[in-house]
């Protein structure tokens, strides 16, 4: 065979290989958990910049070649990211989201000043909330925390319900209370008796272990490294602390209605890189369906 023909047939064996070498897992939806998985023979060192994301946002791939990607509920129907390696080459690739549709929740018999809340102390204990909340989902954590977190990849092991239960609020659904709209729900409810055990859904560290915040009540935020936290709320009492290394199935408190709640359940959250999702969408974290996707040659 001559040498050109050779060198042409190497050369598109090469392009077939790069062109397989990435694909997402997860269902393309408003809300959803996904990840990139990476070519097994390239490296680990690959950096991920998603945009049209509502904001920008910066990820880096795991120790399996794995990179999550979290889409925010109200993300764009194209949804476009970069992929870079460890020499600064870079890939574009884009995503079809397809839209959600959020349903309206109505919720009566709420103490009107957990609704509209104006006095100073209210406000003062909402600052403090939001402060505590923003300052662990965006990842600036004390020294000593992040170096037990960093380089961990927790989520790898997988996730479990944090509590057996009714569903009663949805991720994502609008919410008016005492006939006042609020913000979309950020996370899942699931009805339980008071005192019900809550399990860590998956292994982590404890980031937040939080008394009487106004809307949340008593709260914990344990983190699963590579920026991803779940969140647990209204709960009757937390039986942990900040810098507790956790295992999935772990107890971490019990079920209770503290905070902006008008019955007794467990708000469970999950965040990635200070984007919420769907809850639900970590317990197939294992078994995502995953589809090839090509590299847009055209912005080349």
């Amino acid at each position: 065979m001559p040498f050109k023909a050779i060198c042409l047939m190497i050369c598109s064996l090469c392009v077939a290989v790069d062109a397989a070498a990435l694909e997402i897992c997860g269902d393309l939806k408003q809300g959803e958990l996904l990840y990139l998985k990476h070519d097994s023979s390239e490296n680990n060192k690959n950096k991920v910049l998603i945009y049209n994301n509502l904001g920008e946002k910066i990820y880096s791939s795991d120790e399996l070649n794995r990179t999550p990607l979290a889409l925010h509920r109200n993300a764009e129907k194209n949804v476009n990211f970069i992929v870079y390696d460890e020499y600064g080459n870079s890939r574009k690739y884009s995503l079809q989201v397809k839209p959600t549709v959020w349903d309206i929740q109505r919720i009566n018999g709420v103490v009107q000043s957990k609704v509209t809340p104006t006095s100073d102390a209210d406000l003062a204990e909402i600052k403090r909330e939001q402060g505590d909340v923003n300052r662990v989902l965006a990842a600036t954590k004390s020294d000593k925390l992040q170096s037990d977190i960093d380089n961990n990849y927790f989520w790898n092991e997988g996730f479990i319900l944090p509590v057996e239960g009714r569903i009663s609020g949805h991720f994502g659904n609008q919410r008016i209370f005492n006939g006042t709209p609020k913000s979309p729900h950020s996370g899942t409810d699931i009805a339980a008796p008071e005192g019900t055990p809550v399990k860590a859904s998956g292994s982590g560290v404890i980031v937040l272990s939080g008394k009487d915040y106004f809307f949340t009540g008593n709260m914990v935020i344990i983190d699963h490294g590579h920026q991803l936290q779940t969140i647990y709320a209204h709960l009757q009492k937390a039986t942990v602390k900040v810098g507790d290394k956790v295992r999935q199935g772990d107890t971490i408190g019990y079920v209770g209605k503290t905070g902006r709640a008008t019955g007794a359940h467990l708000h469970w959250g999950a965040s990635l890189n200070n984007v919420r999702f769907r809850p639900h969408s970590l317990l197939d974290i294992k078994a995502k369906k995953c589809i090839r996707l090509e590299e847009n040659k055209e912005d080349k």
